[in-house]
């Protein structure tokens, strides 16, 4: 593994932004994963390379920040949040209606490599849970017959197709 003549030309310039090397790790994680999909270990070892710096150091990044990943996931991250709002909403329902139909648990991938199964611990979506994220988007209020439409869409290449939130009377 190595970074690309253009992925060494944006190194270079990353370096004139940030005299501190260490300071590069985000933007090198960020760099390899939009382009293998995951940071392996491999990687971590590219990059401390390449920045002069412990591997110790970038391993310590990648396992803080959740969106970056060892290991190549799905098409489709389907994040349903799991914190206290959505729980009582009923996300774990939610989260075993996906689990069931797409015959993986969470934290697994699909055989087809599409869809990536995991839980969020808040996702800021309070008052419209339970709710889960794929990749930009907010899927809202989610019930049984919404994941089965929004699966459908995404295996028919409709992607974050929504239809317009509405939201229920409070009383």
């Amino acid at each position: 593994m190595e970074f690309s003549k253009a992925e060494k030309k944006e190194i270079e310039y990353l370096q004139t932004r940030y005299p501190d090397s260490r300071s590069l790790t985000l933007p090198l994680m960020w760099m390899i994963q939009k382009r293998k999909g995951h940071v392996s270990d491999e990687a971590v070892y590219l990059i401390a390379d390449e920045l002069k710096i412990p591997p110790i150091w970038v391993e310590e990044v990648r396992s803080w920040y959740s969106m970056f990943t060892r290991e190549k996931e799905g098409k489709y991250v389907l994040e349903v949040c799991n914190n206290i709002s959505c729980s009582l909403l009923g996300s774990q329902a939610i989260i075993d209606c996906l689990c069931d139909k797409l015959g993986v648990k969470v934290g697994e991938t699909t055989k087809d490599g599409l869809f990536t199964i995991k839980k969020a611990e808040c996702l800021g979506s309070c008052g419209t849970g339970p709710m889960m994220q794929i990749d930009d988007n907010y899927y809202e209020l989610l019930t049984e017959e919404k994941i089965d439409k929004i699966l459908e869409n995404l295996r028919d290449g409709k992607e974050h197709e929504q239809q317009p939130q509405v939201f229920p009377e409070y009383k």
